[in-house]
């Protein structure tokens, strides 16, 4: 009587990833929130500074030159008798502007390339897409200078360098959702069913881009609002007497050798507190779009 041969070995269990515990959870939505609240507070304070606390942005005070943070002046005062508080408010208000505004006008510029070069394809993609790796091979900063010093430092000059660097990854982004599309059983019908290219563009596949366009667009703008920043405090944005982050840091420099610390780290960090607030929840509105995240957080 011949021996039976073993049975096989079972395979191996898969061994699933730990869940994640519920307190990280409650800690993101936590962060969201405080995130939410310090955005709030700081919009509604630039928005409401001008009606509240005007402030003659040309006038100085040599009598009350870099004094320390006080009951009067919460934030202290500059090298020139400026209150330092009230100057950040008004560059926060330059800073966010400039940054939703570059971060809108890019996203267009982004979304122009990438609906053209998604939804004909062939040379003009490939066309298009050269282009994209070219400008992203240059360094954002110094095309930025290069810019800015072609049309002259001003707002809008700050505005159009933004823009015309970071562009470059809302291209991408609506190509690529609008080729993983084009192979849609939907995309199919409609295009039997008698639809131009710019039908099926603008009304098929065009909203289910939208909210990946706008998380982008979101996510740009803090980026941008420290782009800003690094052009003003290098002299290329606004002009010196006027409030702006990159400005107060770029002026508070003098004043760090004489112990008035506070003329160029609070600016600072209201900038790190805001764009932090932002990055916070453009990250947990991310995490909602994507379903894999979702599923994992149990949204």
């Amino acid at each position: 009587m011949t021996d039976l041969a073993p049975p096989p070995a079972a395979p191996p269990a898969r061994r699933l990833p730990p869940r994640r515990p519920a307190i990280l959870l409650r800690g993101g939505r936590a962060g969201a929130g405080v995130a939410a609240a310090v955005l709030v507070v700081a919009v509604l304070a630039c928005l409401l500074a001008p009606l509240l606390w005007p402030l003659d942005q040309s006038a100085v005070d040599l009598t009350r030159t870099r004094l320390a943070p006080s009951p009067e002046h919460l934030a202290g005062t500059d090298d020139l008798g400026r209150d330092v508080a009230l100057r950040s408010l008004y560059g926060l208000r330059v800073s966010l502007l400039v940054g939703v505004v570059a971060a809108l006008v890019a996203t267009v510029i982004g979304g122009l390339v990438g609906a053209v070069a998604g939804s004909v394809g062939g040379r003009v993609d490939r066309v298009l897409m050269r282009v994209v790796d070219t400008v992203a091979a240059l360094p954002h900063l110094l095309l930025g200078i290069f810019i800015v010093a072609m049309l002259r430092p001003s707002l809008g000059a700050v505005v159009a360098s933004i823009a015309l660097t970071h562009w470059l990854s809302t291209a991408r982004i609506v190509r690529s959702e609008l080729l993983s599309l084009r192979s849609r059983p939907f995309v199919d019908a409609a295009i039997a069913g008698g639809a131009s290219r710019a039908r099926v563009l603008t009304r098929h596949l065009l909203p289910h881009v939208l909210p990946r366009l706008a998380l982008a667009t979101t996510l740009m703008v803090p980026h941008a609002v420290w782009h800003e920043t690094a052009l003003s405090f290098l002299g290329l944005g606004l002009p010196p007497h006027l409030a702006s982050i990159g400005n107060m840091i770029n002026d508070g420099q003098r004043s760090l050798l004489t112990g008035a610390w506070w003329a160029s780290i609070v600016p600072g960090l209201a900038l790190v507190a805001v764009t932090l607030a932002l990055a916070v929840l453009t990250g947990r509105w991310r995490d909602r779009l994507d379903p894999r995240v979702r599923a994992e957080l149990q949204l």
